[in-house]
């Protein structure tokens, strides 16, 4: 106990506490740009870090991380745009409730599921620091690309049980993997789909693939109806829209906190990141639906569609880091960059962090903790005047929005072909809508696809085909035979 206030005061210290207020402030601003994302952000701040103790470096930048992860939500309730590349999941059911006059109980929910799964995360990082060891350990290639594959079997959640919705759905998903396999192949450096062009040597950036896919659409459909966002709807009342939407939160805690588990427990997992996490809540919010009925509110508005991934996005950071500091195994993107914040303080990942260094450990705890407590509070006393943006004409809204969209597209690799991607997946997300082809299954090949064919080639070339006989493979291989067929058991499928 001892360590673990000791890193609170060490946090309540006012030079700690002011830089992260300073860092949640940048968050912020991050949070809301579409695009940019946390991890780029955190890569431009680490050369200000050099001069700070380490708890006051952690306060800042983990400060500034965990907001971006929280506020990222709000532009996508609002404008059908993803904060960050990988927090799409909120626009499906998000959106869509802004548009029916409801972003106020939208956006409570959101930031309310938000803190929730953001303090699980915490008091997950605080108890399971000392005991992870073996769990991580557990987990090789193998048991990584089932963990992905598993990913791409919600698919069946996300896609209708209908046979027609279905092999849609599927075909989505194909095309997302068949979309990610652009570029150098990983293993050989060998050039596939790249067109001539040296930009797609790398493949295809998550970015303005989803904000194209996600945004134009929704920007095009409401130049057509010359309306607001939330059109010819009601005002919604604000303050009991925002109380709502945290009402729903606890409404549906259990949910929530299961959500939360699926954000931590892919958070551990070296490599798998947000997007896998955030789909998987998703997903798994479709199947708590008790019946078909219910199941077919998703995508048109349903608060647990906002409530699943709002919680997962944010418990995810705490996972995250569990593996980044018991072992120097960065769990996603931006724990990577973390590490180098570790190197210039000069601490190292590892057993130290766990006993000669714990205050600092337990310093990232309360810091997660108390950044988006202070944010939530700061966010639900805006919200006011946020959720009236939904109510402003489309055509003043119009070029706002298509500004975030492009600045957000163009400032992830600074290349002027991110905008031609951008609109090329723009133009294909329009005509997915207008066909009633899903969207999220092609998100969700998309972002696994590169996880799957790297932890494939790695079990295939040390294991040849014996991992199959792993005892946690074929666990994992029993459930995802659930995850695909669960939706047809509950409710007789319509043939």
């Amino acid at each position: 106990m001892e360590p673990f206030i000791d890193g609170l005061l060490l946090v309540l210290q006012w030079k700690a506490f002011s830089l992260m207020m300073v860092g949640m402030g940048l968050g912020f601003v991050v949070g809301l740009l579409p695009g940019i994302g946390g991890a780029a952000t955190l890569a431009l701040m680490i050369p200000f870090v050099f001069k700070m103790s380490p708890v006051e470096a952690f306060a800042f930048l983990l400060g500034m991380h965990s907001v971006a992860a929280t506020t990222g939500d709000i532009t996508s309730i609002l404008f059908g745009v993803p904060g960050e590349g990988l927090s799409a999941a909120t626009v499906v059911d998000g959106y869509p409730m802004a548009k029916r006059g409801e972003a106020g109980r939208a956006l409570g929910a959101a930031l309310m599921s938000s803190l929730v799964g953001a303090l699980i995360g915490a008091v997950t990082l605080a108890l399971a620091i000392p005991i992870v060891r073996p769990l991580v350990l557990t987990f090789g290639s193998p048991e990584l690309f089932m963990l992905s594959v598993i990913g791409i079997a919600c698919i069946t959640s996300l896609s209708g049980l209908s046979l027609r919705a279905q092999l849609r759905g599927f075909a989505m998903g194909l095309l997302g993997l068949l979309l990610s396999t652009i570029g150098q192949e990983r293993q050989s450096g060998s050039l596939r789909f790249d067109m001539g062009l040296m930009y797609l040597w790398e493949g295809l950036d998550l970015v303005p693939v989803l904000v194209g896919i996600f945004a134009i659409p929704e920007l095009v459909d409401l130049a057509v109806r010359g309306t607001s966002i939330a059109g010819d709807k009601p005002a919604e009342n604000l303050s009991s829209g925002v109380m709502e939407g945290i009402k729903d939160t606890f409404r549906h805690f259990w949910l929530v906190f299961r959500c939360s588990a699926v954000g931590v427990f892919v958070g551990i997992m070296p490599g798998a990141g947000g997007g896998v996490a955030q789909w998987m809540a998703y997903a798994h919010a479709v199947q708590s639906a008790k019946n078909a009925k219910e199941r077919e509110q998703f995508g048109k508005g349903d608060v647990r569609g906002v409530l699943g991934p709002g919680a997962a996005n944010n418990s995810k950071e705490g996972g995250d880091l569990i593996p980044t500091i018991a072992f120097g195994v960065p769990g996603s993107g931006a724990m990577a960059i973390l590490l180098g914040a570790f190197m210039i303080m000069g601490l190292v990942p590892g057993p130290d962090m766990l006993t000669k260094h714990l205050t600092v450990t337990y310093s990232m705890v309360w810091t997660l903790a108390i950044a988006n407590i202070i944010t939530v509070l700061l966010s639900l006393a805006a919200l006011n005047h946020l959720a009236k943006l939904t109510y402003i004409r489309g055509g003043l809204i119009i070029p706002f929005v298509l500004l975030l969209v492009f600045v957000g597209s163009y400032t992830a690799n600074n290349q002027i072909l991110d905008l031609v991607v951008t609109f090329c997946f723009g133009l294909l997300g329009y005509i997915m809508v207008r066909l009633g082809w899903p969207r999220p299954p092609l998100v969700l090949g998309f972002v696994l696809g590169k996880l799957v064919e790297t932890y494939l080639f790695i079990s295939v070339s040390r294991y040849g085909f014996s991992w199959l006989t792993h005892p946690l493979v074929l666990l994992l291989i029993g459930l995802m035979v659930v995850v695909i067929v669960y939706p047809f058991v509950r409710e007789k499928p319509a043939w």
